[in-house]
C-alpha cells in the first residue's frame, strides 16, 4: 500500500504584528490525512485560515513548521515550476497562485508527475443559470473519479451554496481563527454548534 494522497502534518504558519518586541498575530495549526479519493468541501469566516491552508498546500506559501506530503514528497522540496503537477490552486476566476521562489529551484527534486493528484477550488463563483452548477458539479466528481483528491472552499452566502456543499463534498473541515476541525459528512457538519452559528439562517 503506498502512502496517503496527502498529508498535512504537524503543520503551522505563524504570522506577527509589526513592532518588537515580535508578538505573534495569527496562528494556523493543520494535521490530517486524506488515504483515498475524496471531495472536501472547506468552510469557516473570512480571515480563519482558509487561503493560507490551501497556499501552504501547493507549496506557495512556507510553513513555520511540519510538512506537506503529496503521495509521499513534499510540497516545499518540489521545483517551483513543477509544484502544479502535484497540488494546483485554482482561486475564484481559476488563475493559479504564484509562488514564492526561497530556494534556488536546482537545488530542488522533479515532480516526478504530469497532472495534479490535488485540486483545491478557492471561493469559485457559480452562476445559478444555464446549467453552469450542474456542469462544475460533475467536473468536481470527474475530478474525484479520476483518482484526485478534491477541496471546494466556500463562504456560503446563499442557500444554494448549502446545498453544493452537500451534493459535491464527501467530508468537511471547518476553519475557525486557524484552527481545523473535521467532519465525516454533512450531518455531522450541520449539527455542530460553531458551524451552525458560522451559517446562521443558512443552516438546515
Amino acid at each position: 500500500m503506498g502512502p496517503p494522497l496527502l498529508r498535512a502534518e504537524s503543520l503551522q504558519k505563524r504570522y506577527h504584528a509589526p513592532g518588537w518586541p515580535r508578538r505573534e498575530s495569527f496562528r494556523l495549526e493543520a494535521d490530517f490525512v486524506v488515504d483515498a479519493p475524496r471531495t472536501i468541501g472547506l468552510l469557516g469566516p473570512n480571515g480563519s485560515g482558509k487561503t493560507t491552508l490551501f497556499e501552504l498546500i501547493t507549496g506557495s506559501n512556507r510553513p513555520s513548521g511540519g510538512r506537506v506530503l503529496v503521495e509521499g514528497r513534499d510540497i516545499h522540496r518540489i521545483r517551483y515550476r513543477e509544484r502544479d503537477r502535484l497540488a494546483i490552486h485554482y482561486h475564484q476566476s481559476y488563475q493559479v497562485r504564484a509562488f514564492r521562489k526561497t530556494v534556488p529551484s536546482f537545488l530542488l527534486e522533479h515532480a516526478g508527475r504530469e497532472r495534479p493528484r490535488v485540486h483545491l477550488f478557492d471561493e469559485p463563483q457559480f452562476a445559478i443559470q444555464d446549467g453552469y452548477i450542474g456542469f462544475m458539479l460533475g467536473f468536481f466528481a470527474r475530478l474525484r473519479e479520476e483518482g484526485n483528491v478534491v477541496f471546494l472552499c466556500m463562504h456560503p452566502n446563499e442557500p444554494f451554496h448549502v446545498e453544493i456543499l452537500r451534493e459535491a463534498c464527501e467530508s468537511f473541515i471547518f476553519v475557525q481563527r486557524g484552527r481545523l476541525t473535521e467532519f465525516p459528512d454533512f450531518a455531522s457538519l450541520v449539527g455542530d454548534p460553531g458551524v451552525r452559528a458560522y451559517l446562521g439562517a443558512l443552516a438546515p
